[in-house]
């Protein structure tokens, strides 16, 4: 059969993704709706099988369409002319001993990754990555961040100190639990360009996003200092030029213990000059309810959030395209979220303490991503303010100031990311090149207030700057065997500034030298990767105050890994992603809280992790899905430097194991295409510091959630219960850094809560 038609000069369209809204029923009749919509040719070999098929609802291209329906089937598709697909049967291939396998690579559209720098397909990255796309629903909440998403990504751990104040961590390199001045593990980007260098999570929430890429282990070569964990990259949607759209969502949820919240995201998408230029703009807003009372406040720990970005796209001619973005993020925290007993929700009345986390970024990007030659031009910079407020009415007498209330701490970041690259392909060989310059300014203040009184406790600027040069080759050795070698040469350069007694005392300290990763890649058959990479990063040291109260430079953090790794495409739509790493950390710089409330950095000695973990994804049969995953670490300091003796030798914050797992029904009722998935995820013990004396121990955490989504006419709406059994398990040990050697803390689940939202899109 044939099905519809399309000019040539709809061609192009057609190989981009565009929006789809199939919905579930037969194959023959959603091949039919899809050959409709997209205005495109769709034709088969003889009468295809009648199996029940998912919806589909989102932006996709067709081929991507194409696979999904036709995942399990039997049956792929191929493109046969610009606007024209035939499906076929899939050809058998025989190994040996087992049934004829359907070879998904064919079939399905492969996931582009553009954290490495280029756009490469992860069938064949050789390196642990995870990407997470986000469906209508998470695009439009303004409640889904970072603690949200680490959910469904193996090796991923947060700390639990509250929105806006926890730190990341990637594959068990794990520093320590406090925000101190210590430069981040793992690099926060937006679009390309680096938002965080020192400061704690920004959680950005995820509202039209595309997808976030995470690359896991040191990606020093790549992107340099600050990347010893690895790199979490948010990816936007970018102003569509030919399209004028409008999406519109709110909600609302409840939370047990607590009271009620709402939240409300619209996005719109407008051409100004149709195929040449286009603005989006994206807002959102959403209040969260407490759920701890504080003395006679009831619900204390409500927080808000307000967002805006606009982005401006336009094609330049020449395959050139510019991008220039602007964004801010506001998030305001009414009171800390720690109590004093084990699963309580209330702890006795004390000071409000409240925390801000500001964030504004501008970007500009020039790019020319088609043709033989890619080359990017990037620059952005972003401001972005953390403050707190921590009761100090016990705690803080050791500092002499009479009655002291509160201690406020006021941190101030600016980073600036620069970068010019080109990749390509010159026979068979791919390569990347490219310069980087960052610059990061940090300011802590931290202030202990009286009534009637000031008293500076710490003040500290730290100036870095980072330039390099960059490269990465792959070179095929046979058909099957590929190497990729990449390696980065640096210099660093920190000031840092603080006072000591009274005077300013500054620091300089400089670092060349070369970070390199190398791969190989073996590929037997299509749907399988085996690779084996080496990969290193280096963390550049700051200042600790000496015994006769000089500034004494820290030795910088060196980390090199050796993982290897199996990426595989099932039958039937599946995917196998497993993976095994091996690090070595010299020099472990952790921040530890001191037995004032103070934080100082400090080397700890050197760390040994050894891992492991598996992710896996299944299509049981019609309309059901199957989402597994598990990870252990082994995260250890190996030799001590601190100057006590440990009982417990282990690294701070990150599970020694995680489970996860999800399973999804897809069905219909009359017009309604609708879906139930369950999540569960086990997190196991962890700890809070070396300090035996400050150690406390945390996690055994099982999270929930239940979520029925329902697509009819245009309108997405998700009904959705978190904590389903109720449970206040121990997720953070710290709360209040001034109390915490006189009276041990707990952050407990957020209580079962009930969400509902509604979108439209136009």
């Amino acid at each position: 059969m044939a099905i519809a038609s399309s000019s040539a000069a709809e061609a192009r369209e057609h190989q981009a993704e565009t929006r789809i809204d199939v919905s579930a029923s037969t194959l023959p009749e959603a091949i039919a709706e899809l050959s409709r919509e997209a205005r495109v040719s769709i034709g088969t070999e003889g009468t295809l099988p009648r199996l029940r098929t998912p919806a589909l609802h989102g932006r996709m291209s067709v081929t991507a369409a194409l696979a999904r329906l036709l995942a399990g089937s039997g049956y792929i598709a191929r493109q046969v002319g610009d606007t024209a697909w035939r499906i076929v049967r899939a050809p058998e291939t025989n190994t040996a001993g087992n049934p004829a396998l359907l070879p998904q690579a064919i079939a399905l559209e492969p996931i582009i990754v553009t954290a490495a720098k280029r756009n490469q397909a992860l069938a064949d990255l050789p390196m642990a990555v995870a990407v997470i796309p986000l469906d209508d629903s998470r695009r439009a909440d303004p409640l889904g961040g970072t603690a949200r998403l680490a959910g469904d990504v193996e090796g991923l751990a947060v700390t639990g100190l509250g929105p806006g104040r926890n730190r990341m961590f990637l594959r068990g390199i794990a520093d320590s639990a406090f925000n101190g001045e210590s430069q981040s593990t793992v690099a926060v980007l937006l679009d390309d360009t680096r938002l965080t260098y020192s400061a704690p999570d920004p959680d950005l929430r995820l509202v039209d996003v595309e997808r976030v890429e995470i690359l896991k282990g040191p990606q020093g070569s790549l992107y340099g200092t600050g990347a010893l964990g690895g790199i979490y990259h948010v990816v936007t949607r970018r102003a569509q030029l030919d399209e004028t759209s409008l999406d519109v969502a709110s909600g609302a949820e409840a939370v047990a213990h607590g009271d009620a919240g709402y939240s409300a995201s619209a996005v719109a998408n407008l051409p100004l000059a149709p195929g040449q230029a286009a603005v989006r703009l994206v807002g959102y807003h959403a209040s969260e309810p407490g759920w701890i009372d504080t003395g006679t406040r009831s619900d204390s720990n409500s927080d808000r959030v307000l967002g805006a970005r606009a982005g401006l796209g336009l094609d330049m001619g020449g395959n050139w395209r510019a991008d220039l973005t602007g964004f801010a993020q506001w998030l305001e925290t009414a009171d800390s979220q720690y109590v004093y007993r084990y699963g309580a929700h209330s702890r006795p009345a004390q000071l409000a303490e409240p925390h801000d986390n500001d964030l504004r970024h501008l970007s500009a990007r020039l790019a020319r991503e088609a043709g033989g030659l890619h080359v990017v031009l990037n620059s952005g910079i972003t401001w972005h303010d953390v403050d707190d407020r921590l009761d100090a009415t016990a705690g803080a007498d050791s500092f002499g100031l009479a009655d002291p209330q509160i201690l406020k701490v006021n941190r101030h970041y600016r980073v600036w990311d620069s970068e010019a690259r080109v990749n390509g392909q010159a026979g068979g060989i791919r390569f990347l090149a490219g310069l980087s310059h960052v610059e990061a300014l940090q300011n802590n203040l931290w202030t202990l207030t009286s009534p009637s009184a000031a008293l500076v406790l710490d003040e500290d600027r730290r100036n870095s700057a980072d330039t390099a040069l960059f490269g990465d080759v792959t070179v095929p050795l046979t058909g099957k065997l590929s190497a990729d070698a990449g390696a980065r040469l640096f210099r660093s350069v920190v000031k840092e500034t603080r006072m000591i007694s009274g005077q300013s005392v500054s620091r300089e300290v400089h670092r060349n030298g070369l970070t390199p990763s190398l791969a190989l890649s073996w590929r037997p058959r299509a749907s399988r990767l085996i690779y084996l990479r080496y990969g290193s990063a280096f963390r550049q040291g700051g200042t600790d105050i000496g015994s006769a109260g000089e500034l004494v430079p820290l030795k910088s953090d060196e980390l090199a890994t050796i993982e290897a790794g199996w990426r595989e495409q099932l039958p039937g739509g599946g995917t196998l992603d497993f993976g095994a790493h091996w690090s070595w950390w010299n020099h472990l710089q952790s921040d530890m809280l001191q037995t004032d409330g103070l934080i100082e950095t400090v080397n700890a000695g050197n760390g040994r992790i050894i891992g492991a973990e598996i992710s896996f994804e299944q299509p049981l049969g019609p309309g059901w899905r199957l989402n597994a995953g598990a990870t252990y670490d082994s995260a250890l300091l190996i030799e001590n430097t601190l100057g006590y003796e440990l009982d417990d030798r282990r690294l701070p914050v990150v599970p020694e194991y995680t489970l996860r797992g999800a399973l999804t029904r897809d069905f219909r009722i009359g017009a309604v295409d609708a879906s139930l998935r369950l999540n569960l995820r086990y997190l196991g013990s962890s700890r809070l510091s070396f300090d035996p004396l400050l150690d406390q121990p945390m996690g055994k955490v099982l999270e929930s959630r239940i979520e029925g989504q329902a697509h009819w006419d245009g309108f997405d709406v998700v009904l959705a219960a978190d904590n389903l059994f109720g449970r206040s398990s121990d997720t953070f040990a710290f709360g209040n850094p001034l109390r915490f050697a006189t009276m041990r803390q707990y952050t407990p689940q957020s209580p079962m809560r009930l969400s509902l939202s509604i979108a439209k899109h136009f």
